[in-house]
Parts: C-alpha cells; sequence; structure tokens
C-alpha cells in the first residue's frame, strides 16, 4: 500500500487550515487516513506548523512519500534534517549524540531565524501604523486649517455687513427726522397762508 504524507484541507470557506496525515495514496483528499502526524494555519504570518517530527521520521523511513507542500513544510520543521541524520547513523557515518546535536544546532539556528522574522513582521507592522497615524493627523491639521481660513473671509464678510447696515443706519436716521420735521412744518405753513388770505 502507497503511503503519502499530505494535507487534510478543514476549515470555512476563506479561512483554511490543515492537517498533516499519512494516508493511503488512494483515498480521498478529505477521507480516511492512517495517523495525524501535525497542523498546519497558513492564515497567520509566519504560519502556524505543530508537526510530530519523530512520527513524520517514522514514516518517512517506512517509505512513505511526501507531496510538494507537505515536503517543505517537513523541511521547514526538521522532519528531512532528522530523517537524513537518522540515515547517516544507521550507516555508521555519525554517532547517535553527533546526529543529535547536530540536530539541535540546526534547530536553534531555524527558531533564531523565524523570531528574526517576527520581531521584523511585527516593527513593521508598528511602523506602518506609526505612519498611518501622522497622515491622519496631517490630514486633519489641513482641514483645520482650511476650515479656519474659510471661516475667516466669512467672519470679514459678517463685520463688513454689520458695519455697512450700522452706517446705513445712522444715514437713514437724520434723513427719517428731517422728513419729520418738514411734515410737520408743512401743515403750521399751510395753516399761516389760510390766516393771511383770510
Amino acid at each position: 500500500m502507497p503511503v503519502k504524507i499530505r494535507l487534510q484541507r478543514h476549515g470555512k470557506k476563506g479561512k483554511p487550515y490543515f492537517w498533516i496525515i499519512a494516508a493511503d495514496s488512494r483515498s480521498k483528499r478529505d477521507g480516511k487516513f492512517l495517523e495525524k502526524i501535525g497542523f498546519y494555519n497558513p492564515t497567520t504570518n509566519p504560519a502556524q506548523i505543530d508537526l510530530d517530527v519523530d512520527s513524520a521520521v517514522k514514516w518517512l523511513q517506512n517509505g512513505a512519500q511526501p507531496t510538494d507542500t507537505a515536503r517543505a513544510i517537513l523541511s521547514y520543521k526538521g522532519a528531512l534534517m532528522k530523517n537524513h541524520l537518522a540515515g547517516g547513523v544507521r550507516k555508521g557515518a555519525l554517532t547517535e549524540e553527533q546526529a543529535e546535536a547536530k540536530f539541535n544546532e540546526w534547530l536553534d539556528q531555524k527558531s533564531g531565524s523565524i523570531d528574526h522574522k517576527k520581531a521584523t513582521l511585527s516593527d513593521a507592522k508598528d511602523k506602518a501604523k506609526a505612519e498611518k497615524l501622522a497622515a491622519e493627523k496631517a490630514v486633519n491639521e489641513k482641514r483645520t486649517a482650511d476650515a479656519a481660513a474659510a471661516a475667516a473671509p466669512a467672519e470679514e464678510e459678517v463685520t463688513e455687513e454689520v458695519e455697512a447696515t450700522a452706517e446705513t443706519a445712522t444715514e437713514e436716521t437724520p434723513a427719517t427726522e428731517a422728513k419729520a420735521e418738514e411734515t410737520t412744518k408743512a401743515p403750521a405753513e399751510e395753516v399761516k397762508e389760510d390766516e393771511k388770505e383770510a
């Protein structure tokens, strides 16, 4: 029975996650499997991978063939490296302690690179957030300045209108007083003219 190490899809539409399984190559993608050896979530950055390395090595030594994606995941987590070192131990090129030391050294390097990637991503995220905040502040300041500039001419127009109405009101007041005096004088003059005629 040919065994494949492959991914089995789970999750909902647009948010997949995968089980890493050892299954018969003739079974369906999401069908029966022999053993679940890990978990892979590609939606996070960096991707979340949980793999039982010893179980993966056992399947590789028994002849299981990984698919391309599964091979990349096994390589990333060190299962292929451990399988390679186990082959060296079987041939007598390495001792068990040397193989274990090499594998642990490789794991330290890998964890350092993963931590560096996480730090770089968080720094980039913080920088992008700061730039976005600065851009929003600039837009708000420009909007405030534009509003103040638009309000200043409007205030000048209002004050000019108020002054103009005050001036016209002062000009109209003497004219209305003069008209009132003329109307009061006119009947008095008519009465005097009537007396002269009589």
